[in-house]
């Protein structure tokens, strides 16, 4: 069964562990005496090595979540706990969380400044958080991260601008980025959507590689339900700000519980559902 029961996932304040207890987001609405109630009540823990897939439509409340574990929204209720404790609201210690905690953001080329190299976008990280091993460089920082993705010659990658590489090349660099502070939790907010459909899965196979050599734990949201079941662990499929369905992934995809995630899963693409359609428009004509 993988409904959600009224207490939601078992609390887990263990060290390692990013945990959403009980997140209530509201937002006021102008020029109106009410509020929209973005996330309702939501809880969940994260564990190194895990991937969530947070999936719903368009206004679920998906990007209200990422955006408060990020800490650029604060909760208007409930908490943010990262090796069981609450999130720090200011100075070093929040400094020390952004370390951990990264975000790769939906748009690669949006979220790379186009006036600076590669080498710049990843040297900033490298060095505000002073993530580098006594015995090595900067750039030889910078070159492990452009190898760790894949993009080589590193020499030749770390001296280009934004707009000299293809979508994917421009997620690699965002995923290096994430993990240039030295991250242990990465929140991907629809990280291929943006990308070619021919190029998405061998960024989800990256990020995947990742996760295993890094043990990372993966906060993954999007719509696409094929991409959720293959690439995370366990799915939470969200409603009007409140998670409606949760559970392993090919639980939730194969026996779907909850009317919300049965029409999800109906209005995604299936090639032999169409093939059917375009079989019996062939036989109409």
């Amino acid at each position: 069964m993988a409904t959600l029961n009224e207490q939601g996932t078992k609390a887990n304040s263990g060290e390692g562990t990013l945990e959403f207890r009980n997140v209530v987001k509201e937002y006021r609405v102008r020029g109106a005496h009410k509020k929209l109630r973005a996330v309702n009540d939501v809880s969940f823990t994260l564990e190194p090595g895990k991937t969530i897939a947070l999936v719903g439509e368009s206004g679920s409340g998906k990007s209200t979540i990422a955006k408060t574990i990020l800490q650029l929204e604060r909760p208007t209720s409930g908490d943010v706990l990262i090796d069981g404790k609450s999130v720090p609201r200011r100075g070093r210690a929040l400094k020390r969380y952004r370390k951990d905690v990264q975000m790769v953001f939906q748009d690669p080329f949006a979220s790379l400044n186009p006036f600076h190299s590669i080498g710049h976008h990843l040297e900033r990280p490298i060095r505000l958080h002073k993530a580098v091993g006594a015995d090595q460089t900067v750039d030889e920082r910078i070159a492990e991260l452009l190898t760790r993705v894949n993009l080589e010659p590193v020499e030749e990658i770390a001296g280009r601008r934004p707009h000299e590489l293809s979508g994917g090349q421009r997620q690699r660099v965002a995923i290096a980025r994430a993990l240039a502070p030295g991250s242990r939790f990465l929140i991907a907010d629809e990280p291929v959507s943006m990308l070619d459909v021919s190029i998405r899965l061998g960024v989800l196979n990256l990020l995947a590689r990742l996760q295993r050599e890094e043990n990372l734990g993966v906060l993954y949201i999007t719509h696409d339900l094929a991409t959720a079941r293959h690439f995370s662990d366990e799915i939470m499929v969200m409603y009007r700000g409140d998670v409606v369905e949760r559970g392993p992934s090919d639980e939730v995809i194969l026996n779907p519980q909850h009317d919300y995630t049965k029409r999800l899963l109906a209005a995604a693409p299936d090639p032999d559902r169409l093939g059917q359609m375009r079989d019996e428009v062939r036989r109409a004509l």
